[in-house]
């Protein structure tokens, strides 16, 4: 059962990976633009460091985690990964739906406010829920090499790798979204701000997905699983197609600054798993 310590914990971790998207609006204190060519790195290392924490965090765990042959791992948290997939695909379909311009963050009344946090809990929601799960055993006796001493507080490995990774992928976030607030003519500090408020509902679903797992821990391979699936198919259906569209008028139409991105996200958060 999940203790209030525990859950504010998580909850911590996730207002740190959402503090880290306002990172994303700094680089606008120093310059007035970002250019097309880095716009596209930054989504490839985004895309990397998601992908590597899928496969070497998420996946690798809900392995570890079954007590029994690959295949029964397989089939434990392949359910897990369809349901996170068809989270994306149904939070497409609603963010389709939605006509929001990002100038309505800067004259949202009250009635907006509540359609855009409700459109970006669909989209940032399953971030907060890779935090949660990683965090489901916290507190549990495990062996010595599976935790790290942080801040003084005994973490699982797995937890402090997630929080590293989504806070790292935050950043490219924060600057896609400080982008347009930027052509409005609007300050860095209330860049900052919108950028942290894009990704507030990742602490909710990291609060969440912690308690959920914990009150059903049988679940758990699935439960890596669904923030598996849908964090792969957020890269694979937004973050690939955002890449090049800012590479469009680059030579190669920005594949080959996309590729180098993705292979620096990943060359980052290998030797991590591996801690």
């Amino acid at each position: 059962m999940a203790t209030a310590t525990n859950l504010l914990l998580v909850f911590v971790a996730g207002l740190v990976t959402a503090l880290a998207t306002g990172l994303g609006a700094l680089p606008f204190f120093l310059v007035e633009e970002i250019s097309d060519r880095w716009n596209v790195v930054l989504w490839g290392v985004a895309s990397g460091i998601m992908v590597a924490a899928s496969v070497f965090g998420l996946i690798h765990e809900g392995v570890a985690v079954v007590d029994g042959t690959l295949a029964d791992a397989a089939l434990a948290i392949l359910p897990g990964v369809v349901a996170g997939v068809l989270l994306v695909i149904v939070g497409h379909e609603v963010l389709e739906g939605a006509d929001l311009d990002p100038k309505s963050y800067e004259e949202a009344d009250f009635a907006k406010l509540v359609l855009i946090l409700g459109i970006l809990t669909v989209h940032s929601f399953p971030e907060g829920v890779a935090v949660g799960v990683s965090f489901a055993e916290l507190g549990l006796e495990t062996p010595d090499g599976e935790t790290l001493l942080v801040a003084g507080l005994t973490l699982p490995v797995l937890a402090v790798f997630m929080t590293v990774a989504i806070s790292i992928h935050n950043i490219p976030e924060g600057v896609a979204i400080s982008i347009p607030l930027r052509s409005m003519g609007v300050s860095e500090w209330r860049m900052v701000w919108w950028a942290v408020f894009s990704s507030l509902p990742q602490p909710i679903g990291a609060v969440l997905a912690y308690y959920f797992v914990t009150l059903a821990e049988r679940l758990l391979p699935a439960g890596f699983g669904f923030a598996a699936g849908a964090m792969v198919y957020l890269v694979a259906t937004e973050f690939v197609p955002e890449a090049l569209e800012h590479g469009r008028a680059l030579p190669g139409g920005g594949r080959r600054e996309l590729v180098g991105g993705i292979a620096a996200g990943v060359l980052v958060m290998v030797p991590l798993a591996f801690v």
